[in-house]
């Protein structure tokens, strides 16, 4: 260690930024105690009382593929040693270029490493109080009611938005008969990673109709709530227009119903939600539908007359800081060298990008001014986040190429030969980096 802290440091929060930030701490010599509220309380979108780094909207974490910005990233935190991306690396299942993970597996895998890591202790507690020791804050957009007006009282109003998970089926309820397995453009495993629910025109009309006309559960009206883009409800974004889902979630390009040789009018996918493949998720179908209206509604879906949930989908408030406005380095608040945010409360969105948080946030706890190149994706996430120019408008952000700054030099024009250039460049920068704070 090269600054003068005391050894003793407190992570609050035990999901993926607060289980990363644990790891790493513990694995550079800290004494770490790890203090999360379950199992005596949970938030409204948990339901497992016992695991850490519970995932608790869709078991995928993107693409895996370098080339592209969440593989990128997560090429990058196995560079960095993430428990994280090892444990979806041991826990995943079938899903085209996808990392999709079994989702009880993969938080078994993180609660177990850190159950057995000697600078580990893990304590079932709520904090309802702002720490005073050196402290890394961890504890999502789902932050407990008495700790989220401790962290508004400490830092000013927490923003927010509104994001859902989608419905569980279980595998032995769907009609085999009529749902095909593939992958668009034949990227998956053999002969597909996807069942795949091929609509008709008139079953796409009589689903859509449904759909848009099902009762919502009990919420403030969307047209006043902001609803985060990237997990909105399958219902509101049909709302948008007739097509607006047949362009995005049920999308039929490169798919082929086998039974008819024909591309299907739109495509509703299921992915394995666990390694035994007795659960599938609805992929896209976050909702925030009552569940009896999820029952009626997502029945009309081919395949699903008879579907049984094992999880019915949820919608929650998510809440998040003002970053650019109150955080500095590597998550560190302005005004403390003691007390760090990592996690979605500081608008990173995404599993990966909030674990990653959790990885830059401890290693600069730890070092002190270590900063990743803003060159890699880790290093251009962090920038937007902290660096954003106006924060007055500051929205969460997940991942993006466009994050990145160019490559020198003419500009490449193909798009994947450009994507593969940043890569590259990122990763031989994470490298370079990697080695001189080893060194530390």
């Amino acid at each position: 260690m090269t600054m003068s802290r005391n050894n003793d440091v407190l992570i609050i929060g035990g999901g993926l930024a607060g289980s990363e930030a644990a790891w790493l701490l513990a694995n550079r010599g800290f004494h770490v105690t790890l203090a999360d509220m379950k199992p005596e309380k949970l938030s409204p979108a948990h339901h497992d009382k016992n695991a850490l780094a519970e995932l608790v909207c869709s078991n995928s974490l993107k693409s895996n593929d370098p080339g592209t910005a969440s593989g990128l990233l997560k090429a990058e935190m196995r560079l960095l040693g993430s428990l994280i991306a090892a444990a979806a690396d041991s826990n995943s299942v079938p899903a085209g270029g996808a990392l999709a993970v079994d989702r009880d597996g993969f938080s078994a895998y993180i609660t177990q490493k850190l159950r057995d890591n000697k600078n580990i202790d893990i304590i079932s507690k709520e904090i309802d109080s702002f720490p005073e020791k050196d402290a890394v804050i961890c504890t999502g957009p789902l932050t407990s009611d008495k700790f989220s007006a401790e962290i508004a009282g400490r830092c000013g109003n927490l923003l927010s938005f509104y994001d859902a998970a989608a419905p569980i089926v279980t595998a032995d309820s769907i009609d085999k008969n009529i749902v095909f397995t593939a992958d668009r453009y034949g990227k998956g495993q053999g002969d597909g990673d996807y069942l795949n629910c091929g609509f008709s025109r008139e079953q796409y009309d009589i689903f859509y109709e449904a759909l848009v006309t099902a009762k919502t559960a009990e919420l403030h009206s969307f047209d006043t709530v902001k609803v985060y883009e990237g997990c909105m409800p399958v219902e509101v974004l049909a709302k948008r227009g007739r097509d607006a889902v047949r362009y995005g979630c049920m999308k039929p390009v490169g798919l082929t119903d086998p039974a008819t040789g024909r591309r299907p009018y739109a495509v509703a996918q299921l992915r394995k939600e666990n390694a035994a493949g007795t659960l599938y998720n609805l992929v896209g179908f976050q909702t925030n539908l009552t569940f009896s209206e999820q029952k009626r509604v997502f029945s009309l879906i081919p395949g699903l007359a008879d579907c049984e949930f094992a999880r019915y989908g949820v919608m929650h408030r998510n809440s998040f800081l003002c970053s650019p406005a109150l955080l500095e380095g590597n998550f560190r608040l302005k005004d403390s060298d003691r007390i760090y945010f990592a996690g979605q409360i500081t608008g990173v969105e995404g599993y990966c990008e909030s674990a990653a948080s959790g990885i830059i946030a401890a290693l600069d706890f730890a070092l002190g001014c270590a900063v990743p190149p803003e060159t890699t994706m880790i290093g251009a996430l962090r920038s937007f986040v902290i660096d954003s120019v106006s924060s007055a408008h500051f929205q969460p952000m997940g991942v993006a190429m466009g994050l990145l700054p160019d490559l020198p030099g003419e500009r490449i024009r193909d798009k994947k030969a450009r994507y593969a250039a940043l890569s590259a460049r990122a990763l031989a920068d994470m490298k370079r980096w990697r080695l001189s704070i080893d060194n530390l």
